[in-house]
């Protein structure tokens, strides 16, 4: 390889090496002071990059501590009464940057506890201040603001250190006289005597707000008796005349009712008329349509049965048929399969009667071979001779072609085929021998026969 790009490689390498070990990533509540070469910086919650083994890292947490301030010894206030103060402190280092750059240069390197130990120290110095300033029942009393006066008091000192007071409770005082405890008696006692006045004023004003009210309760009752009494008696005055006018009401009332009464059962009578006219008519209506009704429902029945009877008609038909479609394919199936069978057994027949037929020619035209030999032989023995020779051959060429059949125990023959034929196609292959003797030997044994039957006539005939 080149030397050239060995040497950029390892620049690379060693560039992303450095980059790596320089690479950093401060979090939020964590403050990283990169310092050398000549300068300061300080990440919070952000990446950053600082040049390895040349810059120094150091990290401040920004996280609260809690802090416990409690004086080591009575403190006397401003009425020389000594007491003790508890308190507790919420601090973290400050994410200003003018303060955070304080912290950096106080604080860095210091341990948690080292860094409690201080900020105890400056807060009980400024709290011991704080109470001698003021007297112990304003402490007591207003303890939320002398908390806040201490706070207040502290925070430049911890300004210069780099340190938020986050926020500062006092949550016990005690001295050693009991005094606070003789304040609180002190207190109590008051409050229980003006209670005891406040219970006797309020009894006293109860009994004179009740006579006052007896008082005017009677005076109420009276003026309510009185006015009741008077009412009672305009109410039977108003009684009475209603009573009068109510009689003369009711028997005007009485003979309106009659009178209407009597004009309301005309009425009903018309009423109840013409209802039964109208329900006669509606029960002839009905009538009416309970028989249309009837109508339809036995149109409607035996159209359905009708229906029904078609329906069952035409599904027994068309199972019928189904059946009879079914018995012809079978029928036609079967004859089918019998004439396969048949056709199967005819080829079979025929390929055995073909071979035996090839066997009987092969054995014929041995047999015609030694009986041209042996015709050779007898040459001069005449056409007689040969002639005797081979009609005493022929019974065994038709007994050879016949034996085939003689070992068949069933024959199956198609078309218009029977006992003829069969022996028909028995003569025909001893035709075939006779014809293949022909064209071996050379001799027509019909011809011979006709010669020799004709040789026979004419000598009869000269005769």
């Amino acid at each position: 390889m080149n030397p050239l790009i060995i040497a950029l490689i390892a620049i690379v390498a060693l560039a992303a090496g450095v980059f790596v070990l320089g690479y950093l990533k401060a979090p939020p509540d964590t403050a990283y002071v990169i310092s050398g070469l000549g300068k300061k910086r300080i990440l919070i919650g952000k990446a950053g990059w600082r040049m390895p083994f040349l810059t120094r890292l150091d990290k401040l947490s920004l996280g609260v501590m809690q802090v416990d301030v409690k004086t080591s010894e009575a403190v006397p206030t401003n009425e020389f009464i000594n007491v003790n103060v508890d308190g507790v402190a919420n601090i973290k280092i400050s994410s200003n940057p003018a303060l955070l750059e304080r912290a950096a240069e106080a604080l860095l390197g210091k341990t948690r506890q080292e860094l409690v130990t201080l900020v105890t120290q400056v807060l009980e110095g400024n709290m011991r201040e704080i109470v001698g300033s003021v007297g112990l029942k304003e402490m007591v009393q207003d303890r939320q603001g002398v908390a806040k006066k201490i706070t207040e008091n502290v925070v430049p000192d911890m300004e210069k250190l780099g340190i938020e007071v986050v926020n500062f409770n006092i949550q016990n005082f005690k001295d050693g006289a009991g005094t606070i405890e003789n304040m609180g008696i002190d207190n109590v006692e008051q409050i229980r005597k003006n209670a005891q006045i406040a219970k006797a004023n309020a009894q006293r004003d109860i009994a004179i707000a009740t006579s006052n009210a007896q008082q005017e309760a009677n005076a109420v009752k009276v003026e309510a008796e009185k006015k009741i009494a008077e009412q009672d008696a305009a109410l039977a005055v108003q009684q009475a005349e209603m009573k009068v006018r109510a009689d003369t009401k009711r028997a005007e009332a009485d003979a309106a009712y009659s009178i209407q009464q009597e004009n309301q059962r005309k009425t009903i009578e018309i009423a109840k008329t013409n209802a039964d006219i109208a329900r006669r008519e509606k029960e002839a209506e009905l009538a009416e349509k309970e028989i249309a009704l009837k109508e339809r429902e036995l149109d409607a029945e035996i159209k359905k049965q009708a229906d029904a009877l078609k329906y069952q008609s035409e599904k027994r038909a068309e199972a019928d048929l189904i059946k009879r479609q079914r018995e012809a394919d079978a029928r036609a199936y079967e004859a089918i399969k019998e004439a396969e069978a048949k056709r199967a057994a005819a080829e079979a027949l025929r390929f055995a009667m073909e071979q035996e037929a090839e066997g009987i020619r092969a054995k014929g035209l041995a047999e015609a071979e030694a009986i041209e030999k042996k015709a050779e032989a007898q040459k001069k023995m005449g056409e007689a001779s040969v002639l005797e020779m081979y009609l005493t051959a022929l019974p065994e060429v038709v007994k050879n072609a016949a034996i085939p059949l003689a070992q068949t125990d069933k024959i199956v023959m198609y078309g218009d085929g029977n006992s003829t034929k069969l022996v028909r196609d028995v003569m025909s292959s001893t035709d075939q021998v006779v014809e293949g003797m022909k064209q071996t030997t050379g001799i027509d044994l019909a011809a011979l026969l006709s010669g020799f039957a004709g040789g026979k006539l004419a000598s009869n005939q000269d005769n």
